[in-house]
């Protein structure tokens, strides 16, 4: 398999880990983050123990033992596997003068992973890591991108029936091992059922009722299975932006399967074709897009949708610096501002929007609009940073 390198990434972790005693990797599986923190010791020097390995020497009754002896930087990989770590890393990260710094990586958030209670406010500093994206993989090769996903062995594989196998094998996987190694107790083919059941209501609002009809459960335990999925980075809740508006807003969150290449494999897509003729085609533009702007614009926290019961909608409100841009995305060839946009531009008071679509040229739509080629998105954020 070729190497893409990941050289932003690569910055913002050294940079954090020289300010702070602990840098905090959380992303999916298989999403790159241990052939990355590898590099960065290579760079920095230090230490690695993988705690998947069961003859690590960071066993729970020896960790303290080994971990205070050591100088530099640490690197701790899966660190879910072990969460009492957590504790031991406050102590550690609390020496003075501080001879060694940690970096962690995690395939789970923390309100997931059981025994996680002691905090490291103000010790530790988080990144957020994905798969491949745009600004990584370059605009020419957009269309593989949002085909095969952004998981390096799935968008680097030598041809499409190649990257089809390692999603189908990512997914059996994840579903039959990952998830129960978090200590996890749901049956594989159940959460599977449901993660196919996103897929066909990607980048829709979330409706307890719905899926638990239509899998046989209470509406507590559908909501059990999202949380799951959210909390291992394979789905997205986007939440709704509501205020005192004076409007009856939707305020359940919109749904998506984070990564494209996972959603074609969900929804049985195997191509190109197949997927430019699937009814889901506009919804699967919308999410791959979405990813992209959120992504690139670091805006993880400070992202949300707009919908209001009389019509008004944004697919996405991005709050930065106090000011509210918005984001609209349309798979078509010369998009127009829509009636629901401009009520949701005057309702937001947005200093701009976008609407974001695959073709190759930008033209403006009014004072404060303007269609944007999702090619040109990376530039049109470093201008705008």
């Amino acid at each position: 398999m070729k190497y893409l390198p990941r050289n932003e990434l690569k910055r913002e972790i050294r940079d954090k880990i020289r300010r702070y005693p602990v840098t905090l990797i959380l992303g999916p599986r298989q999403c790159g983050k241990t052939t990355l923190a590898r590099q960065v010791r290579q760079d920095l020097g230090g230490h690695y123990f993988d705690l998947e390995d069961p003859g690590t020497p960071l066993q729970p009754e020896i960790a303290q033992t080994v971990l205070e002896k050591l100088k530099g930087l640490i690197v701790i990989d899966e660190f879910q596997r072990q969460p009492g770590l957590f504790m031991l890393l406050r102590v550690l990260a609390d020496r003075k003068p501080l001879p060694a710094r940690f970096l962690v990586l995690g395939s789970a958030s923390l309100d997931l992973i059981k025994g996680v209670s002691e905090s490291l406010a103000g010790r530790v500093s988080y990144v957020e890591m994905g798969g491949f994206n745009l600004g990584e993989v370059g605009a020419a090769r957009m269309e593989t991108l949002w085909e095969r996903g952004g998981f390096p062995q799935s968008f680097l594989a030598p041809n499409a029936s190649r990257s089809l196998e390692w999603r189908a094998d990512f997914l059996r996987s994840f579903l039959e091992r990952d998830i129960s190694q978090l200590g996890i107790r749901v049956p594989a083919p159940a959460l599977r059922r449901f993660w196919q059941m996103v897929a066909h209501y990607h980048g829709q609002i979330w409706n307890a009722s719905d899926f638990a009809r239509s899998l046989g459960v209470k509406e507590d335990t559908a909501r059990r299975y999202l949380d799951i999925l959210t909390g291992v980075f394979v789905l997205r809740q986007l939440p709704p932006w509501f205020e005192n508006l004076g409007k009856r807003l939707v305020k359940s969150p919109k749904i998506y399967v984070r990564d494209s290449g996972i959603l074609h494999q969900l929804l049985g897509l195997k191509d190109r074709i197949q997927i430019q003729s699937h009814p889901k085609l506009g919804f699967s533009w919308e999410g791959f897009a979405l990813e992209q702007v959120i992504t690139l614009l670091n805006s993880e926290r400070d992202s949300y949708f707009y919908k209001t019961y009389a019509g008004a909608e944004l697919d996405l409100l991005v709050i930065k610096g106090g000011k509210r841009y918005g984001f609209e995305f349309k798979y078509a060839d010369a998009p127009r501002l829509s009636k629901s946009m401009n009520i949701a531009f005057e309702d937001l008071g947005l200093e701009k929007l976008w609407v974001v679509y695959p073709g190759p040229q930008a033209y403006p739509l009014g004072k404060k609009a303007e269609v944007l080629p999702l090619k040109d998105l990376e530039n049109m954020i470093s201008g705008w940073k």
